[in-house]
């Protein structure tokens, strides 16, 4: 009974041992594979960070060009003192993003800024709003809450750099959808630093309060074809402006983002390889141990 008490005991003794190195080996396994993947990741994010940056180069060149259009239409609205009539209590925003991620709360920040001033409104002035969005990011966040408000959804930006022929066609879209407007502003990302950059509005106005604006009577030969010629220049030189921020606030902060992601991962490679190191060190001593056991048992 002894002997058969003694034999149980070794078996289940080498088969603990050789369970604790098989658990060692897949430790070891885990940990290599996920050490090749996060080394995979920083390459990945590297060679984005390269790509943003070549691009961010052109985006700043590109929106040193667009400025005067953005700005000298906003200071004509506000020479001509151009308000919303009272009696059109209807609203139009328009979101300036991209379809692209991976750059930081770029996108998250537009939308977030339009959904807290909706909440903030009157159930009145909800309905009587309606958005529009340039890129999917700020239509995917936005058509949580107000789905209803949204006009149309302009698709396909932030693959390409934005043109003024893009801006145009979204302005004639606006114009020709029918909504008939008071007042609106576009929502986008003014470019400041290559690590800064905040949300701005540019004022949009409909045609009757272009028409009702005090100081328009200054202006000679102002027909209505010509209100409206300028009237669709002008908002399609603000969109092209705005959107030619946007793109250079996106590039910077791709790059960015590649930046950090890249040094966080470094710092994960450093981790997991000394990990490895200590987890293979164990399975060498745990092995030699049992060797010397051995051969000490021998003796």
């Amino acid at each position: 009974m002894l002997s058969n008490r003694i034999s149980t005991f070794l078996r289940l003794a080498a088969q603990e041992q050789q369970w604790q190195q098989q658990r060692g080996m897949a430790t070891l396994k885990s940990i290599s594979i996920r050490l090749k993947s996060v080394k995979n990741i920083q390459k990945i994010t590297q060679s984005m960070k390269m790509v943003s940056a070549a691009k961010y180069s052109r985006a700043e060149r590109d929106l040193k060009q667009a400025r005067p259009l953005g700005i000298g239409t906003k200071v004509f609205y506000e020479q001509a003192e151009i308000q919303a009539p009272p009696e059109e209590p209807k609203k139009l925003i328009i979101a300036v993003t991209s379809d692209r991620g991976l750059c930081g709360a770029v996108h998250t920040g537009i939308s977030r800024n339009i959904r807290d001033r909706l909440l903030d409104d009157t159930k009145e002035g909800r309905e009587n709003t309606k958005i529009i969005c340039i890129g999917e990011k700020s239509r995917t966040i936005l058509q949580r809450q107000f789905a209803n408000n949204i006009l149309f959804v302009a698709s396909e930006i932030g693959r390409k750099p934005p043109t003024f022929n893009d801006a145009a066609e979204i302005a004639i879209q606006i114009l020709e959808s029918g909504y008939s407007f008071g007042s609106g502003r576009i929502v986008y990302n003014k470019f400041k630093s290559v690590v800064s950059y905040a949300i701005d509005e540019l004022p949009v106005f409909d045609k009757n309060a272009v028409v009702l604006a005090p100081k328009m009577s200054v202006y000679d030969s102002l027909d209505d074809e010509v209100i409206q010629s300028y009237l669709e220049f002008s908002l399609a030189s603000l969109l092209f402006y705005s959107m030619k921020e946007g793109a250079c606030s996106e590039q910077s902060s791709r790059m960015s983002a590649m930046d950090n992601a890249s040094k966080n991962a470094g710092e994960m490679i450093d981790k997991l390889t000394l990990t490895f190191n200590r987890t293979r060190q164990a399975v060498i001593t745990r092995e030699l141990i049992e060797i010397i056991s051995g051969a000490a048992a021998l003796d």
